[in-house]
């Protein structure tokens, strides 16, 4: 039998939470924002869903209620400090693009903005289930628009050559980590 460590309930999350952090940028009359998200999951393939969590306490759970739509920006390691920053101040009280220098540029089927310097932008739209989404802070999107920085994804896949740029993953407590090497099994 292998050997076992046990794990905290309240921190049994973290042995699933490594997939990519995003960026979620919101917008709607005129007002703008973008958080942190350490949990968002694709869903289905056609068409693509994702299920995003937005507490119930933030700017962002207002823009996306209200405009009904959101974008899911995947940042690299050179956006780590702007995304922890994000995810640590309210865009009540900040203007994280200004304060943080978020250079954006305008999406092709949403309102809110995409970042620039990301490696992928999906543009979605609320895909209305307001029982889960007053329960459970839990927002589906069908995707309507998809885009990838071709240095990191091309052809369907993530680029894992020598000096390719690479999602980064939120793990708490200020930690991240890099998507590393891949390789294959022979099938």
């Amino acid at each position: 039998m292998s050997s076992r460590l046990p794990v905290e309930l309240s921190k049994s999350y973290r042995l699933l939470n490594h997939g990519p952090t995003v960026l979620v940028s919101s917008a709607h009359g005129g007002a703008t924002n973008v958080m942190a998200a350490a949990w968002s999951m694709p869903l289905d393939f056609s068409p693509p869903k994702v299920a995003l969590v937005i507490d119930r306490s933030t700017r962002t759970r207002e823009l996306v209620e209200a405009s009904g739509e959101f974008a899911l920006n995947i940042p690299s390691r050179q956006m780590a400090q702007a995304t922890l920053a994000a995810g640590s101040v309210s865009g009540r009280e900040h203007d994280k693009f200004a304060e943080y220098r978020l250079a954006t540029f305008a999406a092709e089927k949403i309102g809110a903005p995409l970042l620039d310097g990301c490696l992928g932008w999906l543009e979605c739209r609320v895909i209305p289930e307001p029982h889960i989404q007053q329960r459970y802070d839990l927002f589906l999107g069908e995707v309507v628009a998809a885009w990838a920085d071709p240095r990191a994804f091309r052809d369907g896949h993530w680029v894992f050559e020598e000096g390719a740029p690479r999602s980064i993953h939120y793990i708490a407590g200020g930690n991240f980590f890099e998507t590393g090497a891949a390789f294959d099994v022979d099938q």
